[in-house]
């Protein structure tokens, strides 16, 4: 299949690009335009430059997204871009721009201009209460996408991606920050810590993503991709010290929680309803993919 990807510079959408490439897929990646001169390539893709193409454009700008659509040429579309993905509470209006107005665009680039067969587009579950500007702003983006997906009769579908983690994610998250004190044997402060969420190693979601780029599906449907599990942040920053085993501790209390964050979201993944829609299930467990991220496992 011909695959074009926004967001691919991103922690999910590198590992994806690699995992497509893997398979055969012949990949574009829309860049924003401006990209090649303002930073280079993260190392992942730089190595991969040879194996896809790119084109160029700005999401916030309609003409400027249909001439990179036209210019791809693909049969499927992985929508991943986003803004406030690592800050929730970002100004509204650049949370409309980015992620509903630019949403908006690709979709109307997509199925106006271009028919393309498929387009993904990468759902959180904050969507389902909405408690932040980025969160709201994503549900906003989806009901407008699950509209075009019913009167278009048009496979627009969604793929709700829970807690990832894994390789090169950003030093800021949870995760990350938590093994790099753990490695060094310092104590970890951090907020109450009770916040439950449904944690997923990157590795399970691009091949889930990847499952639906090869499945049919009815349009506006989504597919939930997660473990399953609900684990709370303080057990997931614990088992981080107990496999790290170099001392130091959790110290949970000690930063504020976030204004507006929901202690638990509503609900895991639905995983069997997801392995009816595409044959998929998380593969790697929460211990195993936190001591393999220890070991500097690469594809977690």
């Amino acid at each position: 299949m011909r695959i074009l990807i926004t967001g691919a510079t991103g922690f999910i959408g590198q590992h994806l690009v690699r995992q497509l490439l893997q398979t055969g897929q012949t990949v574009t990646l829309l860049l924003r335009e401006g990209y090649a001169g303002e930073r280079p390539l993260p190392t992942q893709l730089a190595a991969l430059r040879s194996h896809f193409d790119v084109v160029y454009a700005d999401l916030r700008n309609f003409s400027l997204t249909v001439r990179a659509v036209q210019a791809a040429q693909p049969e499927r579309v992985v929508h991943l871009a986003a803004a406030g993905a690592t800050d929730p509470f970002l100004p509204l209006e650049s949370a409309l721009r980015h992620n509903v107005h630019a949403t908006l665009n690709l979709i109307r680039a997509c199925c106006e201009k271009g028919r393309v067969s498929q387009l993904l587009l990468a759902r959180t579950p904050g969507e389902r209460l909405g408690l932040n500007i980025y969160a709201a702003s994503k549900a906003a983006a989806w009901q407008f996408a699950r509209m075009y997906a019913r009167t278009q009769n048009w496979s627009l579908v969604g793929g709700m991606i829970f807690q990832a983690y894994g390789p090169g994610q950003p030093e800021r998250a949870l995760v990350p920050a938590a093994m790099a004190a753990a490695r060094q044997g310092s104590d970890f402060p951090m907020t109450s810590g009770q916040q439950q969420r449904d944690w997923v190693a990157v590795a399970d979601v691009v091949r889930g993503l990847t499952a639906v780029l090869q499945t049919d599906l009815a349009p506006g449907t989504t597919v939930e991709l997660g473990s399953g599990r609900l684990t709370s942040a303080l057990e997931v920053v614990q088992t981080i010290y107990r496999l790290a085993d170099r001392g130091g501790q959790p110290r949970p209390g000690l930063l504020p929680d976030r204004p507006g964050e929901a202690v638990a979201q509503l609900a895991p993944a639905n995983v069997s309803q997801t392995a009816a829609l595409i044959g998929w299930r998380a593969e790697i467990d929460l211990v195993t993919g936190l001591t393999a991220l220890l070991a500097g496992g690469e594809h977690v």
